[in-house]
């Protein structure tokens, strides 16, 4: 290839992009998948971004200081890669390991595992939202600190059709573009073609309009770095969050150019020879021009002098600030419930959804980095934040986020918060937590603490019916890999449940709580709710059998055991705040706690799912409720202390 001492600079910048398809493309032969068609469509998009405005360091890729990019559409992760390597983040070894076995390339972008990486992405519009959440992150972060002009950053997301087809981006950007949120820019890589068919048969939306009457600065632009360039500066100088539409063309160069055969097409070498002689680029793989490689470094190489910068303004604070910003840096959440103030019921009744609330204000009246909210649902899961402000466009240290009705872009938008050193919850009612479901795997796969609080836990929310009623819920959240459960019974054990989620850094978790007031009851404890399950009830004089049970039925299994003690059936009852710390439990420390040797009856107004590792007999609700009172609801289901004993005098 030609050097580059007699070329204009976008020209220049023209011959990189095509570098990096060809890289691109490469990498998807190499690994015989992946998706060539971005890699030659939107090439131009990513290489502007990083080469005139990403602010980031590679010799400390967690940088406060850095501008954060969110690549939502995934299945574009060669070209992520191939960016990467041209930033000097990987080599071309990494490149050339491409999707195979415990490599730090895979499918598609993951967090941790690649540096540079800021986020997993894959399944479509999450990154969009947890892009809305690392804005929302910045806005606080910089009302927080503002005094130290350190929280200065952007944060830049790249989607696709795919990511505006899906609803969760739609949520996010509604949100966004209430909340003003100038500090975050959209590119769109607008191809018109899907991965069946042109995008005229499946997505005809308007999208300027749609974007404009969100609140947003709506900007188009040519695929050339030209064009992007300009248009990213009118982002930059918007008082509104900015999407800049490309016009693109899918699989450009390439013989399926512009159709929806390129999106994942695997290019054969003379497809791929074609298309290196178009771009004029060298033929071998995996050969990057050396000018191109020294011209992009270059290009980024002011990146250091912003960073240096930054670090003086970071060494001239108090030691007390730069502790609390380096536990953010390499998010050391450090909360614990030690000197957390709140009041627990002496006597009387108390909802688990009451006690958490109490528990959560306690925690946010401490600790400065710690945020949540709720899905238009914060009276009832009471979660609101007393005396912390609402977080709006016109107050951005509020620690209250109302999400409105906006379930799932609200939990990917906990991950984007999370991934910015910031502790948060999120709530909502248990029946609604299938519509977070797949940003709770996404929290779950990148090991993030984001505290899922869940109430209105069971049947016996009465009236409101079948719609509202859990059922299957619960089971559907303890199948999570990576996810802790915890289901408490009264107010000890939310005070243990959240000391346990406090302590841990490495996983998100979900509280389940009721509504219905329940009684302190007298032998539960909060330390033990960390072993996932501890003996409440001991046998008196000997073991017919264990009933293992959660939640609000406790008290429902404390009292059928005296019932069935005066019948000369003598039961230990177990509480099981949380399957998932009880599995990790040595054997032996189970047996201590459920003997293998002995009758095992579970007891939960739930699926029965959830109890089948423990044992075949279980008490359980595998249909859907109904809309009725309490009362009728337990003796329609047979659930009052009655019905439980007559069902455990039938299985012993």
């Amino acid at each position: 290839m030609l050097g580059f001492s007699k070329t204009s600079n976008y020209e220049i910048d023209e011959r990189v992009v095509n570098n990096i398809r060809s890289l691109g493309i490469d990498m998807v032969k190499e690994a015989g998948s992946g998706h060539s068609g971005i890699v030659l469509s939107a090439a131009s998009i990513i290489y502007t971004l990083y080469s005139k405005f990403l602010k980031f360091y590679k010799d400390d890729d967690k940088w406060l200081g850095r501008d954060r990019f969110i690549m939502s559409c995934g299945h574009g992760s060669a070209l992520l890669y191939s960016t990467l390597f041209y930033a000097d983040y990987i080599s071309l070894d990494d490149l050339k390991e491409f999707r195979k076995l415990h490599s730090i390339t895979p499918g598609h972008p993951e967090y941790l595992k690649t540096p540079g990486v800021e986020a997993t992405t894959g399944p479509l519009g999450q990154g969009i939202g947890m892009a809305v959440g690392m804005a929302i992150s910045q806005k606080y972060l910089s009302s927080l600190y503002k005094d130290t002009e350190l929280f200065d950053y952007s944060i830049y997301c790249m989607c696709s059709d795919g990511d505006l087809m899906e609803g969760i981006s739609y949520e996010a950007a509604s949100l966004a573009g209430t909340l003003k949120l100038d500090n975050l820019i959209l590119l769109y890589d607008s191809n018109k073609v899907c991965l069946d068919s042109n995008l005229n048969i499946t997505f005809n939306d308007d999208i300027e309009k749609r974007f404009e009457s969100m609140g947003w600065k709506v900007i188009t632009s040519s695929d050339s770095v030209e064009d992007i360039e300009k248009a990213i500066n009118t982002a930059k100088e918007s008082n509104l969050p900015s999407i800049v539409i490309v016009n693109t063309t899918l699989g450009k160069y390439s013989s399926l150019e512009g159709t929806n055969k390129a999106h994942g097409a695997i290019l054969d070498d003379e497809e791929i020879l074609s298309i290196k002689k178009s771009l004029g680029v060298i033929e071998v793989p995996f050969s990057p021009s050396e000018e191109s490689v020294s011209y992009f470094r270059e290009q980024i190489s002011n990146n250091k002098e912003a960073y240096d910068l930054w670090q003086q303004k970071y060494n001239e604070l108090d030691d007390s600030i730069k502790s609390e910003l380096d536990d953010l840096k390499n998010l050391n959440y450090n909360v614990t419930l030690k000197n957390i103030g709140f009041d627990l019921p002496n006597e009387g009744k108390e909802s688990t959804r009451v006690t958490s609330g109490k528990v959560l204000n306690g925690i946010a009246n401490e600790y400065k980095l710690f945020m949540g909210g709720s899905a238009d649902l914060s009276s009832s899961n009471k979660t609101y934040l007393e005396g912390e402000g609402d977080f709006s466009k016109d107050n951005y240290l509020g620690k209250n986020i109302f999400f409105g009705v906006r379930e799932h872009a609200m939990g990917a938008i906990a991950n984007g918060i999370a991934l910015s050193g910031i502790r948060v919850f999120v709530s909502t009612f248990l029946t609604f937590s299938d519509y977070l479901k797949p940003a709770i795997r996404m929290s779950s796969l990148m090991g993030l603490p984001v505290i899922y609080v869940f109430s209105h836990d069971s049947v016996t929310v009465g009236e409101d019916g079948p719609t509202h009623q859990p059922i299957e819920q619960l089971i559907g959240l303890r199948s999570i890999p990576n996810l802790d459960v915890y289901r408490p019974a009264d107010a000890n054990e939310v005070v243990g449940s959240y000391k346990a989620i406090l302590n841990n850094n490495n996983n998100p978790s979900a509280v389940i709580l009721g509504r219905n007031s329940v009684e302190l009851l007298p032998f539960t404890n909060v330390g033990e709710v960390e072993n996932g399950a501890y003996v409440v009830k001991k046998e008196k004089r000997k073991l017919d059998g264990v009933l293992i049970t959660s939640g609000e039925e406790l008290s429902l299994c404390l009292e059928a055991s005296e019932k069935l003690l005066d019948k000369n059936i003598d039961l230990r009852v177990v509480s099981v705040p949380c399957i998932e710390n009880f599995i990790e439990l040595a054997k032996k420390e189970k047996e201590k706690i459920i003997p293998d040797d002995v009758d095992i009856i579970a007891v939960e107004r739930s699926s029965s799912y959830s109890w089948y590792r423990f044992t075949d007999k279980i008490i359980s609700i595998n249909d859907f409720g109904i809309s009725a009172s309490l009362d009728d609801i337990n003796k329609e289901t047979k659930f009052t202390v009655d019905d439980i004993v007559e069902k455990i005098k039938d299985m012993l």
